[in-house]
C-alpha cells in the first residue's frame, strides 16, 4: 500500500520503519526538518532503531522521508503519530489538526487516516473526521476510512516491540476497522478490534493512568517508609512474591516521557469538561508525582546537612537526563525539576548522561548555570553528592560505589553501603 505516516518521534519512526520492511511504500513526514534531514541519510535519533534499517529503507526507496507537505501524493492508508502536549494544564491538539488539515488535501475515496496519538474520548471522530471532511469535500465512513489505534510504544524495552505488542485497532463503521486491522496485520502479531473509537480511546487512557495511580501509590510508600525507618524496598520486593492479587511498581523520582505526566491529565480535563466531574484519583497521582523531583532535592538538603554542608555552593552530580533508562528521550525528564531547584538553591550541578549529547540542549535547565560531564571517578570524588536518577545500564556502578562520598540512589541499583542511600 501507499502508506504516509505523519510524525517521526518516537511513535511515528518505528512505525514507518516497520510498514516499510512489511513492502508498503511510505512517505515519512515530520515538519522538524534537522529529523528529515538524519532520515534521509540513514541516521537515526531513536535508540530502538539502528541506522542500518532506515539506511537500507531509504536506498530501496521503500521509505521517503520528506518534511514538504506537497509530498504527500494519494495515499490508500495515512497514520497520525504526532505529539499531544498539555499547554497550560488544557490538551493542545495543534499538532493533530495540522496533521489532519494536511492529509485532507491528498484525501482520496477508498482511503484511510487512523489516529495514535493520545488523547481524550472523541478526537478522532469530533476532531479529526470533522477537518478531513471540511478540507477534502469527502464524507467519513461514506467516501474513506477512519479510525483510531493507540500507541504503545515502550521505548528501549528489549523485549516488547511493535510487531509483539497486540494493537488496538477501533473504526468509526465496520468497514473502516476491516480496512485498518488489514493494514495493521500486515507488520502486527496480534490486533485487538475494538466496537468504537471512544472505547479505544478511553482504553490507551486508562492503560497510563493505571500507572500513573500505582506509581504515585508505591512513592507515597516510600516517602512513609523511610520516615517510619523502613526498607520499602525490601518489603516491596517481599509483597512481590505473592502470585496473585500484587502487580509490582517502583518507587522513583518522578514520572517523565509523554504517556504518565500528560496522558491522564486529558482525561481529567475531559471529565470537568463535558461531566463537570473531578477525577480524584488522576488529580492526587499527578500531584504525588510531581512533588518527586522536590523530594529528592529535600532529601540532597537533609544528606548536606547531616554533614554540615550547605547546599548553597556545594558540588551535587547528576546521574541521569533521560527520563527512563537506556534511552535518549529527556521528554517531561523529573531530572529538569531537581536541576532547576537546586541551581535556584546555589548548588554546583553537574550533569551526566551517556545516552544524551554533551552538546544537546535540554528545554529547561538553564545551560550557563549546569554543566554537563562524563561519569568519571575524578568527577564522581569532587562531588559532595551523587545522585542517581536515571539507571543507565552504562553507567560504571562499581566507580559510582568506590569513588563518591556520598549517594543518593533513586533506583536502588547499587547494593547497600554506608554511605548509598534509597530514596
Amino acid at each position: 500500500m501507499h502508506v504516509v505516516v505523519v510524525g517521526q518521534g518516537y511513535v511515528g519512526l518505528p512505525l514507518a520503519v516497520y510498514a516499510a520492511e512489511a513492502g508498503h511504500q511510505v512517505v515519512a513526514y515530520d515538519t522538524d526538518v534537522s529529523k528529515i534531514k538524519q532520515l534521509s541519510v540513514g541516521e537515526t535519533y531513536i535508540d530502538d532503531i539502528p541506522p542500518e534499517r532506515i539506511r537500507r529503507l531509504v536506498d530501496d526507496g521503500s521509505l521517503h522521508p520528506t518534511a514538504e507537505a506537497q509530498d504527500i501524493e494519494p495515499y490508500e492508508i495515512a497514520v497520525i503519530a504526532v505529539p499531544t502536549p498539555l499547554t497550560d494544564g488544557v490538551p493542545d491538539l495543534s499538532h493533530v489538526e495540522s496533521a489532519a488539515v494536511a492529509l485532507a488535501q491528498a484525501l482520496r475515496p477508498g482511503a484511510a487516516v487512523v489516529l495514535e496519538s493520545t488523547t481524550y474520548p472523541g478526537t478522532t471522530r469530533n476532531s479529526v473526521g470533522a477537518l478531513l471532511q471540511k478540507h477534502s469535500g469527502l464524507c467519513a465512513g461514506q467516501d474513506f476510512h477512519l479510525g483510531f489505534s493507540p500507541e504503545r510504544t515502550d521505548p528501549g524495552n528489549p523485549d516488547w516491540n511493535l510487531t509483539n505488542t497486540p494493537k488496538i485497532v477501533a473504526g468509526i463503521d465496520r468497514a473502516s476497522l476491516d480496512a485498518l486491522c488489514t493494514f495493521y496485520r500486515t507488520f502486527v502479531n496480534r490486533v485487538v478490534p475494538v466496537s468504537g473509537c471512544e472505547e479505544a480511546e478511553y482504553a490507551k487512557l486508562l492503560e497510563n493512568t493505571f500507572r500513573h495511580v500505582n506509581i504515585a501509590l508505591i512513592n507515597e510508600m516510600a516517602t512513609l517508609g523511610h520516615e517510619l525507618g523502613i526498607d520499602v524496598w525490601e518489603s516491596m520486593e517481599a509483597a512481590a512474591t505473592k502470585p496473585f492479587g500484587f502487580m509490582k511498581f517502583t518507587p522513583g523520582p518522578g514520572v517523565g516521557g509523554h504517556c504518565l505526566p500528560v496522558d491522564p491529565q486529558y482525561l481529567s480535563w475531559h471529565s470537568r469538561r463535558t461531566l463537570g466531574r473531578r477525577s480524584r484519583f488522576i488529580e492526587l497521582a499527578d500531584e504525588i508525582n510531581a512533588d518527586r523531583p522536590l523530594h529528592v532535592v529535600r532529601r540532597i538538603t537533609q544528606a548536606l546537612n547531616d554533614r554540615k554542608k550547605a547546599v548553597n555552593g556545594a558540588g551535587v552530580l547528576l546521574l541521569g537526563l533521560s527520563y527512563k533508562k537506556n534511552i535518549q528521550d529527556t521528554r517531561e525528564s523529573p531530572t529538569v525539576r531537581v536541576v532547576r531547584e537546586l541551581v535556584r538553591l546555589g548548588a554546583d550541578v553537574r550533569v551526566a548522561d551517556p545516552h544524551v549529547p554533551l552538546d544537546a540542549e535540554i528545554p529547561g535547565i538553564p545551560t550557563h548555570q549546569v554543566k554537563r560531564v562524563d561519569c568519571e571517578p575524578s568527577t564522581l570524588a569532587a562531588s559532595d553528592v551523587t545522585v542517581l536518577l536515571t539507571d543507565h545500564d552504562r553507567f560504571d556502578y562499581a566507580d559510582i560505589a568506590t569513588h563518591s562520598a556520598y549517594v543518593l540512589d533513586c533506583r536502588r541499583r547499587l547494593q547497600t553501603l554506608e554511605h548509598v542511600e534509597y530514596l
